[in-house]
């Protein structure tokens, strides 16, 4: 029997007041799967993000997260929904002023009830499981940008979710760096289960881990094609597309 879609995007037109960023949005997020929102600067790519997460309504459409509407649901159910999805932002948006064990820790304190003893023992769990054993006692500021991708990750980790949601990932990274995100996001999913959905413009990003693809057209404000991004390359359905994924490397 087919597995039921973690995430159902129907109709869905997303808007700035008057001003329409994408419309006509109807796609599918399957279990398991890296799937990738690409596109131009610009887009729409993060503000699609922001729906699927519960930070921004849509104009129209519906929008399912393990088959329940997100925006239709009362608050408790919506609290319940996003207690399955994991964000790591573009920046990180690690708390400055907390290290990377309280970092993590903090939403351990906020919706679970466990005792701190446990809440160290899974942040220390977290902060290992990508690659940043000991350092639970480090600031943010005090290591690299590729290592605070790794922690924001391990905090988006913390409560186990069902979905992970990754915006522009490799952004600011240097491309050594940039992999190994890219093979830790594949290692997470193959050992996990976690679905992954990841934002990005990044060509070696995306046909490195990406299992479909999305492609948000920025002229004619809708989606216009979605697939394995080889055969997007290989058999591309518009020009635009073609341009996309066989541009220079930035």
């Amino acid at each position: 029997m087919p597995q039921e879609p973690v995430l159902e995007i129907r109709d869905v037109t997303l808007a700035y007041g008057s001003f329409v960023v994408m419309r006509e949005l109807t796609f599918d997020v399957e279990a398991g799967e890296i799937f990738i929102i690409m596109g131009g600067s610009g887009c729409g790519k993060s503000t699609l993000m922001k729906t699927a997460i519960g930070l921004k309504a849509p104009s129209e459409g519906v929008v399912r997260f393990q088959g329940d509407d997100y925006w239709a649901a009362d608050g408790e159910t919506q609290r319940a929904m996003l207690r399955h999805m994991g964000v790591m932002y573009q920046q990180g948006a690690l708390w400055s002023s907390m290290t990377l064990g309280e970092n993590i820790a903090l939403p351990l304190e906020l919706y679970t009830d466990m005792i701190e003893t446990d809440i160290q023992r899974v942040a220390s769990l977290k902060l290992a499981l990508v690659g940043l054993r000991g350092f639970e006692t480090f600031y943010p500021h005090e290591i690299s940008g590729g290592m605070r991708k790794r922690a924001a990750l391990a905090r988006a980790l913390a409560l186990d979710p069902d979905v992970l949601f990754f915006d522009e990932p490799s952004s600011g990274l240097d491309p050594v760096s940039a992999r190994r995100l890219d093979d830790l996001i594949l290692q997470l999913r193959d050992s996990l289960g976690t679905t992954v959905v990841v934002v990005s413009h990044d060509l070696a990003s995306i046909f490195t881990i990406g299992d479909r693809a999305l492609y948000l057209d920025i002229e004619t404000r809708t989606m216009t094609a979605l697939g394995p991004p080889d055969d997007l390359r290989d058999a591309p359905p518009n020009e635009r597309v073609h341009r996309f994924l066989t541009r220079t490397a930035e």
